[in-house]
């Protein structure tokens, strides 16, 4: 969770060792070098924490659903108690240097896949007539990643479960 907290950058070894509660030998011997952690925290975090997204998705029968339900649990999943708020995706490497710049671009990767999900749902519910022939699906889930995004560093800044819920009913009056 130091990752999540403050970053990817701003989390030292010595942070890591500390929560960890291990000697940076074993932390060496364990995952090779503090990218390769980032890397094992990350994809931890896509199979937990981060999983509500994708999983909304794929379990709802349309595109509209599943975007309202990954609406829906981002508010209560970036203001969890007893965890950061907002998602490790989003905010962990957002004022990175060049030195990070594989961490960026990994991370940003993450986020154009989630994007690409959300498209192609958006177009299979046009095929099957769920939603307008001319709705213009890249941009539909271009706002709706947006709306993800902005709700992260909002519950990072202090929203509450409940601001948060608002905000996802009225991105969802946007849908056609």
């Amino acid at each position: 969770m130091a990752f999540w907290e403050h970053g990817y950058e701003a989390t030292s070894i010595a942070d890591l060792t500390r929560v960890m509660g291990i000697g940076a030998p074993s932390l060496y011997a364990a995952f090779g070098d503090k990218k390769a952690l980032f890397s094992a925290a990350v994809e931890e975090y896509g199979h937990t924490y981060g999983a509500f997204l994708g999983r909304a998705f794929a379990e709802e029968p349309t595109a509209r659903r599943g975007a309202g339900r990954a609406l829906r649990e981002a508010a209560a999943e970036y203001t969890a108690p007893g965890r950061p708020h907002g998602c490790l995706v989003i905010t962990a490497a957002t004022n990175a240097t060049a030195a990070s710049a594989d961490v960026v671009a990994d991370l940003r990767e993450r986020r154009e896949a989630h994007v690409r999900a959300v498209e192609r749902a958006i177009e299979a519910d046009k095929a099957a007539g769920e939603l307008p022939a001319d709705t213009d699906a890249r941009a539909l889930a271009r706002f709706t990643a947006a709306t993800v995004q902005g709700m992260s560093q909002q519950a990072r800044d202090g929203a509450t479960r409940e601001e948060l819920e608002a905000v996802a009913e009225l991105a969802l009056r946007a849908w056609p």
